[in-house]
């Protein structure tokens, strides 16, 4: 089909049958003008103008309606617009005709080539009616500079948009609410509150028996062996079972993996996620024109404590996240670290030791010595020399723990079996008690005042005393209730930091398990000479310290 636009008849109209494509598009981006821009509306206001055409004497061939409802003008991505490019290509269509420029496209440069170019070249007849544009009455005028600024001013609302969209994100952020698609596997986003999350209790055992894993010591494959061999289901294949649409090609690039990666569990192991924290905008997008995302630099990143409810603990993490750190190899056909393998430090330049084996016999060599041995000369240890120290240590250790917990727990019992946070609770309970006797006193002086119990001069100083004392008491509540959630908060710490190194109390046999949650690291001097270096250094002191002064105190008392 060839298009001739500009034969007109001695009425003025055009003699060329028009072969209409109506063009509409409704986003959520038109925020308060979704009544005004609705689809029926850009609608019913081409129809008008047809007709009007038709009124003028030009003749109407067909009509094609192409409806793009809920997809943004900055992206021209649209299956409906696709649609109405290809009928152009293949010769279905002489004329476009949309409401105004801003319902074709927000983005400036493709919508100026459409305009400009495109358009033109194809011989399409272009109407925007509320631009008052029609390129057949003015084809040299249609791209004039007002229609150039109309479309910059479309592109620029995109981008005003995004920088409040983006506003609205951060914000959001540093509320803690969740903004993924998707919740974390092992949580589930809340139905009360889809930005707040929620343990998912089926897929959060699994979280907890991977971290439970590698904290024992087995490596990231191992744990992708065992998870397929007990036919775990993977993270896209679970969601999807659960209904969630779209996880799967949102989670491995459009993959739908039926088996567990190391990719996987890896990322499951470093994400904060799981000890209840949320760290967001490690993403952002590389243009308000298109949806490609890039990384954000790490300053960049909003970093939100306890949002949610932890599935793993503070420990447990700490020790996965310092096995990271460790680096420890893994020998061919073996899923777990040697036993000491990245504790061992030499005590003279501070450079690793490590393993050797020859003979059957394990040795751990400064490695400064054997690439330097002008600058260290460290002598080898025997690796069962250092087993057997610390293992020693490590009973030793635990049981000064367990001895000193005996005694504060004796301690809290004399204590009127730990009533501390009771009496707190008592005297919030009496504080509250008389704030509200004050916020009545005050609330009845006006009637006081009216019925002339008291006069002007006594009703302002009644009230600015009760409003300082109502200000007074709001004070001493919040000092209470921020003290006793301290208590409550150290006692649980403590209690749970003694339980840890309990859990071992009658250990003969250490593991590498009981190392990657113990020890923090060993130095070597020479094979009789050996500090070990324990993790929760601080906690363990105040523990051992408080006993301590117990101790004393009760030592005093009796003499």
């Amino acid at each position: 089909m060839t298009f001739v636009q500009n034969k007109r008849d001695k009425t003025g109209a055009s003699n060329v049958q028009w072969y209409i494509a109506i063009y509409v598009r409704l986003s959520k981006e038109d925020g308060d003008k979704l009544e005004s821009d609705s689809i029926q509306n850009q609608k019913g206001i081409i129809e008008q103008h047809i007709k009007y055409l038709e009124n003028q004497g030009e003749i109407i061939a067909s009509v094609e309606v192409y409806s793009d409802d809920g997809y943004p003008g900055g992206n021209f991505d649209r299956p409906e617009y696709k649609r109405m490019i290809a009928d152009i290509e293949a010769g279905k269509i002489n004329c476009i005709i949309f409401k105004d420029n801003s319902r074709l496209g927000r983005n400036y440069p493709e919508l100026g080539r459409l305009m400009e170019e495109y358009f033109p070249q194809k011989g399409i007849r272009i109407i925007s009616v509320l631009n008052h544009i029609d390129s057949l009455k003015d084809p040299n005028g249609y791209c004039s500079a007002i229609v150039s600024f109309s479309n910059i001013m479309n592109d620029d609302y995109i981008r005003q948009l995004s920088i409040k969209i983006k506003s609205t994100f951060a914000m959001k952020r540093e509320r803690g609410e969740f903004l993924g698609n998707y919740a974390p596997y092992g949580y589930q986003k809340s139905p009360e509150d889809r930005h707040k999350l929620i343990i998912d209790p089926e897929a959060a055992e699994i979280v907890r028996m991977i971290f439970n894993w590698y904290a024992d010591g087995v490596s990231a494959s191992g744990i992708v062996k065992q998870l397929n061999a007990l036919d775990v289901m993977p993270p896209s294949v679970y969601k999807t079972m659960k209904g969630c649409k779209g996880f799967a090609s949102h989670s491995s690039g459009g993959i739908k993996r039926n088996v567990w990666s190391i990719t996987s569990v890896n990322t499951m192991l470093k994400d904060e996620v799981y000890i209840g924290n949320l760290i967001q905008g490690k993403f952002k997008s590389a243009s308000y024109r298109t949806k490609k995302m890039v990384p954000t630099d790490e300053s960049e990143w909003t970093v939100i404590e306890g949002t949610h409810e932890a599935i793993v603990s503070d420990e447990i993490f700490s020790i996965v996240h310092d096995r990271f750190a460790r680096h420890t190899r893994v020998a061919p056909n073996r899923h777990n670290s040697y036993l000491l393998s990245g504790f061992v430090k030499c005590a003279h330049c501070g450079g690793r030791m490590n393993r050797n084996a020859s003979g059957g016999h394990g040795r751990f060599r400064c490695m400064t010595r054997v690439y330097s041995p002008e600058k260290c000369q460290c002598p080898s240890v025997k690796e069962s020399v250092l087993e057997s120290v610390v293992l020693e240590v490590i009973q030793g250790q635990i049981q000064e723990l367990v001895d000193a917990k005996a005694v504060v727990d004796a301690a809290r019992q004399e204590r009127t079996g730990g009533l501390s946070s009771n009496e707190y609770a008592i005297a919030i309970n009496r504080a509250k008690h008389e704030l509200k006797r004050l916020e009545d006193a005050k609330f009845h002086l006006y009637d006081n005042l009216e019925k002339g119990i008291i006069d002007e001069e006594e009703y302002a100083q009644f009230k600015s005393k009760y409003i300082a004392e109502i200000k007074e008491h709001e004070c001493h509540i919040q000092r209470l209730q921020a003290s006793m959630a301290e208590l409550k908060k150290f006692r649980k710490q403590d209690d749970e930091f003694v339980a840890y190194f309990e859990e071992y109390g009658n250990i003969n046999v250490i593991d590498r398990g009981v190392l990657e949650r113990l020890l923090d690291h060993i130095e070597v001097v020479d094979g009789s000479n050996i500090a070990i270096y324990f993790k929760f250094s601080a906690e363990r002191k105040k523990i051992l310290d408080f006993a301590k002064n117990i101790e004393e105190a009760v030592t005093d008392g009796i003499r």
